[in-house]
């Protein structure tokens, strides 16, 4: 089925739906990973976005119930050069088109994906529509230019858990009679704000050793200093980290009584509370081959990425850089030189991606545990 893709410029590429009928929009961005599409999928720090991917053959391992990242889907849209539409994996439960088709997410096929990452590369992110319903570009394109921007967008309150749960190797609902929480065990008890957290994330926490329970991203200070953790991690997620200004003062209320981590969204928020400013990228960072340099290790890690903001706290001198980007300089890590708080904006828990960074969770436990 001819469908469309257009960009707010006014360009745009013909090529096939290989999901059926349909239209969605959302921010035209390109992701470098040759594999890991069913992660990339169902992060939902992708809310909001068509991603196109540069290799040029996706799909042909399938989709498994055993790499999700969340309960869903969340890219607005999938954009590939070739989908296979028969797998061949032994863990493969269903082809990648009946997978979109299920969530009713839109695929488009045959368009020229490097032309469209260059034009992405040197003009930048910008707003995108793909349809089968519209013959006439031109219409497409004005769909495009009606999409929201990202910038001051607020995407948090759309994937984040409206309930509390506490993570067991999947997500188990809890009652918090009277606000409180009874902890089972002997590990490091560790709530964890959800603003699009991946499963992983929640994965490698359980096996360093924490006892995870999982809040809404609108949980107050106050509820979460009734549940007497030992240690709060902000979690990753989509959208303009300034639009979720509500959050603001609850972290800078759990600062004072708690140790704090942060990965990519959670990085950012951290960066704004502890007076940093966070800025929109030309065209993101999304891939699983970003070289990051460790200052003071002077080590470089190969690391997974997907984020199209950056936190700059070069002006904040209690906040010590710990990671820069080689790229293109950005920052990528921080600490603080008196408050026990740390943070990344790259993705150690690499799903998908090398298992370069994964001793963050190590690094974290051993924070908290020096603090209670």
């Amino acid at each position: 089925m001819r469908a469309i893709l257009a960009l707010e410029d006014g360009t745009y590429f013909e090529g096939k739906s290989f999901t059926g009928q349909g239209e969605g929009g959302g921010e035209v961005i390109f992701n470098t990973g040759m594999t890991g599409y069913q992660e990339i999928l169902t992060d939902p720090s992708y809310k909001h976005q068509l991603v196109c991917m540069t290799y040029p053959h996706i799909g042909n391992y399938g989709v498994n119930l055993e790499d999700i990242e969340s309960s869903s889907i969340h890219v607005a849209g999938f954009i590939v050069k070739e989908c296979c539409k028969k797998p061949s994996n032994w863990r493969s439960r269903m082809s990648l088109p009946e997978y979109l088709k299920k969530y009713n997410i839109m695929g488009i096929e045959g368009i020229d994906t490097r032309a469209l990452t260059r034009h992405i590369r040197i003009h930048g992110a910008m707003r995108g529509y793909i349809s089968t319903e519209d013959t006439d570009p031109k219409e497409v394109v004005e769909k495009a230019r009606g999409v929201k921007k990202m910038e001051g967008l607020n995407l948090v309150d759309q994937v984040t858990t409206k309930e509390v749960y506490k993570w067991e190797g999947k997500p188990i609902p809890v009652s918090l009679e009277g606000g409180e929480y009874h902890w089972q065990g002997e590990k490091i008890r560790l709530v964890v704000y959800d603003f699009g957290v991946k499963y992983n994330i929640l994965r490698l926490l359980e096996q360093e050793g924490f006892e995870v329970l999982v809040v809404p991203s609108f949980f107050k200070a106050d509820q979460v200093k009734k549940l007497n953790p030992q240690g709060v991690f902000l979690s990753n997620g989509p959208g303009d980290p300034a639009a979720v200004e509500y959050i603001f003062d609850e972290i800078e209320a759990l600062l004072q009584d708690f140790p704090v981590g942060g990965i990519c969204l959670g990085h950012q928020i951290l960066g704004i509370v502890l007076g940093g400013k966070t800025y929109k990228l030309k065209f993101g960072h999304h891939g699983v081959n970003h070289p990051v340099k460790r200052i003071d290790a002077k080590y470089v890690e190969i690391t997974s990425q997907n984020h199209g903001f950056c936190v700059d706290v070069s002006k904040v001198d209690y906040l010590k850089q710990t990671h820069i980007n080689l790229n293109d300089q950005t920052l990528e890590g921080f600490v603080h030189r008196r408050l026990p708080v740390m943070a990344v904006q790259y993705h150690p828990e690499a799903s998908p991606g090398p298992h370069d960074s994964r001793y963050f969770f190590r690094d974290f436990l051993g924070m908290v545990k020096r603090v209670s």
